[in-house]
């Protein structure tokens, strides 16, 4: 797996201050995509050891809130794969820190009815996170007043109490 960008400090993509890590590769290509370049699975640098260990020591400080994954498309089967063990290592470091995904794939019928019967992966991943913004960003539906989401459509959602209940629960942090 490749990604685009680690922003150390980041404001606008979960609450707090987060440590946020966009991956390459997505084949939803949302019209009017903030990140069309990270649509290309070869962009940017390879997602190393080294890369997980400088991420652990961001996500270390103590100002963090937590880690945010975004793309690209952290849910791209591929994009799973690589994420999974780097996703365990958070998890058992950071036990408080929270772990919020973007994904343009909708949680209960992509996610859920799809993805975790076709990818072994799928269902120990998701079960790492706390929160997931999904649905695929629709221009005619842009709102620019939303918090930590770009279009009407997209949901956050608490990904625990879902799992738990399952059916969708909102997040109720926002």
């Amino acid at each position: 797996m490749n990604y685009a960008e680690i922003k150390s400090f980041d404001i606008a993509n979960g609450p707090g201050v987060r440590v946020s890590l966009f991956v390459s590769g997505c084949t939803h290509r949302c019209k009017g995509c903030f990140n069309e370049i990270a649509w290309d699975f070869n962009f940017g640098i390879p997602f190393t050891e080294e890369t997980e260990n400088e991420l652990l020591d961001k996500i270390g400080n103590p100002a963090i809130s937590g880690l945010t994954l975004l793309g690209g498309e952290p849910m791209e089967p591929v994009n799973q794969k690589a994420l999974l063990p780097f996703i365990k290592k958070v998890k058992e470091a950071f036990p408080d820190k929270n772990i919020w995904c973007y994904t343009g794939y909708l949680f209960d019928k992509d996610i859920i009815e799809n993805m975790t019967n076709t990818f072994p992966e799928t269902r120990e991943l998701i079960s790492y996170f706390d929160v997931m913004v999904d649905g695929e960003y629709v221009e005619d539906l842009r709102n620019i007043s939303l918090r930590f989401r770009g279009s009407e459509n997209q949901r956050i959602i608490d990904v625990r109490k879902s799992l738990e209940s399952g059916e969708i629960i909102l997040y109720e942090g926002v």
